[in-house]
């Protein structure tokens, strides 16, 4: 079992940054990627982006609509995975959900089946 505790959600004007953390514990050996979603009211829950836990590329997966403005990171020795968000807009505004799960696949990141644990979410609300 992986538990997953999300945090740094809050209120943000439009145009200003907010930076999402998520804890592991418990068996954080038995995943090799994590990865961020969000949910807005009334809408299905979407891919944000994705990094590749283990191995030293840490390669990063993002949808097309936070490219460029949004960053994701790793800090294994602190089992932890952050979400940079600059440039927010109204549109970003949504529970944020960390994941965590074993994907061996690049082109599988962006579906929320291929994570097994996921956390209880953080808000954030984008003001404009």
């Amino acid at each position: 079992q992986v538990q997953l505790v999300e945090s740094g959600g809050g209120l943000v004007q439009a145009g200003g940054s907010l930076r999402l953390s998520c804890a592991a514990s418990g068996r954080p050996l038995t995943i090799n990627s994590m990865g961020w979603f969000r949910q807005a009211p009334g809408k299905e829950r979407e891919f944000v982006a994705g990094i590749r836990w283990r191995g030293s590329l840490g390669n990063t997966y993002y949808a097309d609509h936070v490219k460029g403005r949004f960053t994701i990171s790793r800090d294994n020795a602190k089992n932890t995975v952050y979400l940079q968000m600059n440039s927010l807009q109204p549109e970003d505004t949504a529970v944020y959900y960390c994941a965590a799960g074993s994907i061996y696949s690049s082109g599988t990141y962006y579906f929320p089946s291929q994570y097994a644990y996921w956390g209880q979410g953080t808000q954030v609300t984008v003001s404009s």
